[in-house]
């Protein structure tokens, strides 16, 4: 399980179309589907990784706290199921019943989204803006599994991006990497900026 950070995508990339499938209902989820929201959340997380474990109650929180404001928020996993069963769509969709999620978790079965977005660990997160050009990419906050001393979870980073975005504040271009575990990439599809640690 390597550690690995953000590629950390140039700013003011286009956000890259998708269609997938929300895990919880079936619904075909893409950009469509949050058109005319102020800003778009694109976060690739999965089940089994202890780094996604440590937030994914804040990640859920996160999404009680945006659902009625202008924002869309979407979760995507593109691990390799077939070696990572706890990544599987069924696996993913108790994930998502278990922890409340407002907003839909999709599954990336060929991997080619999270190659799209660059994506390179989870927890991975892109935020767009109403031209769906990228804002920030980076971390949730300052906290890792095992930190010594303990940070709390509070998604402060991506809060502070968030909050920007929707009161038209500048979004400040200073960003910290994300760091996961690596997107679990099938036998011969690792990506050309697939790196191991």
């Amino acid at each position: 399980m390597a550690r690995t950070p953000s590629v950390m995508v140039d700013l003011g990339t286009p956000a890259p179309a998708f269609h997938l499938p929300d895990v919880v209902t079936g619904n075909m989820i893409s950009l469509d589907t949050f058109a005319g929201k102020t800003g778009l959340l694109v976060m690739f997380i999965c089940r089994h990784c202890p780094y996604v474990k440590h937030i994914q109650d804040q990640l859920a929180q996160l999404g009680r706290d945006y659902q009625n404001q202008d924002l869309g928020i979407v979760a995507i996993s593109s691990n390799d199921a077939e070696k990572y069963p706890d990544d599987s769509p069924e696996s993913l969709k108790e994930m998502a019943k278990e922890l409340g999620f407002t907003f839909p978790l999709c599954y990336d079965a060929t991997q080619a989204v999270a190659k799209a977005y660059q994506a390179a660990c989870t927890p991975d997160f892109y935020l767009f803006d109403r031209e769906r050009k990228l804002v920030y990419r980076g971390q949730f906050d300052d906290s890792r599994p095992k930190s010594d001393p303990p940070i709390p979870v509070t998604g402060k980073d991506l809060r502070a991006a968030i909050d920007a975005l929707l009161s038209g504040q500048p979004i400040p271009t200073d960003q910290r990497a994300s760091i996961g575990c690596n997107i679990k990439w099938k036998p011969g599809n690792e990506p050309d900026y697939y790196k191991t640690a």
